[in-house]
């Protein structure tokens, strides 16, 4: 892998683009659908304890049924779902009955393209190259769905969990036992602030979600990155929400995960830098 790159760098990126905006296309899928999975899950075992009928039965999973414009039922055919690309060519519109398709789908395969031609550039063609594209891919979808549903799916955070634990086994990011002290510290933190602001307010301030997210962060890039994601999460949030307020003239609770979220791919990225600069400005 690392002779091809240095033979045609422009070309091994240029895969990698293609790569993350196919990857984006299906985290679109896993965006819309695995909510609805859940929330079928969740009436299924609703109606067991129950003992009502389950009326929802019908096969529905990532695969099936086949993806069909929500208006007309028109089936997408492959030369439709080619990222970006189908949604230009289309102008943006369904192309049996011209209703509009959302620009967010498109956006979210260019970001995933975008951001995984980041990880390329930055790491190389490395082990770490790899486990950083699976992090920011999971991610997206993380980021996306709690926008949507203000759900962070136990599918996609525990595995993430799991999957900082193992990839740190050999230190690929940080020392295994860093690796376990950040998942653990990750979750209790934000644990400990949920249980505080609750006693004190009598309300719930975040979701289980969003311990489960700062656990998986931690796992993958250690406690040191810890007070950095939740400073940065924290601050772009209070911002947003405030906005938001202000907008609604009224409180409504908002997703944070996707806060966290974006805040651990700056850690990831260019976090020791920003803790060494922070650290060397105030010993100054």
């Amino acid at each position: 892998m690392f002779e091809f790159y240095t033979q045609s760098p422009l070309l091994s990126g240029g895969l990698i683009l293609l790569l993350g905006l196919c990857i984006g296309s299906f985290l679109n899928v896993v965006i819309y659908r695995l909510p609805v999975m859940m929330e079928r899950k969740w009436n299924a075992e609703c109606c067991e304890l129950l003992h009502q009928p389950n009326t929802q039965t019908d096969k529905f999973n990532l695969s099936t049924p086949a993806s069909r414009c929500p208006k007309c039922g028109h089936k997408i055919r492959a030369w439709e779902n080619i990222p970006v690309f189908s949604w230009l060519f289309l102008k943006g519109k369904c192309s049996h009955c011209k209703t509009p398709i959302s620009l967010r789908y498109p956006l979210v395969e260019l970001t995933t393209g975008l951001l995984s031609l980041a990880v390329f550039l930055v790491f190389g063609p490395t082990a770490k190259m790899l486990s950083a594209l699976m992090l920011t891919w999971a991610v997206i979808a993380l980021t996306m769905i709690d926008f949507d549903t203000q759900l962070l799916p136990d599918d996609i955070t525990l595995p993430l969990v799991w999957a900082g634990l193992l990839v740190n086994m050999k230190g690929l990011w940080i020392p295994l036992d860093q690796a376990v002290l950040g998942a653990a510290f990750g979750y209790l933190s934000l644990w400990s602030i949920y249980w505080l602001f609750k006693l004190v307010t009598g309300k719930e301030g975040m979701g289980y979600g969003d311990f489960k997210l700062l656990a998986a962060l931690g796992a993958w890039l250690g406690p040191s990155q810890l007070p950095l994601i939740i400073l940065l999460s924290s601050c772009v949030g209070a911002v947003i929400g405030g906005v938001y307020a202000a907008i609604r003239k009224e409180s409504a609770p908002f997703a944070f995960g996707p806060y966290l979220a974006i805040a651990g791919l700056i850690a990831m990225f260019s976090g020791p830098e920003i803790v060494s600069w922070y650290l060397g400005t105030w010993k100054h």
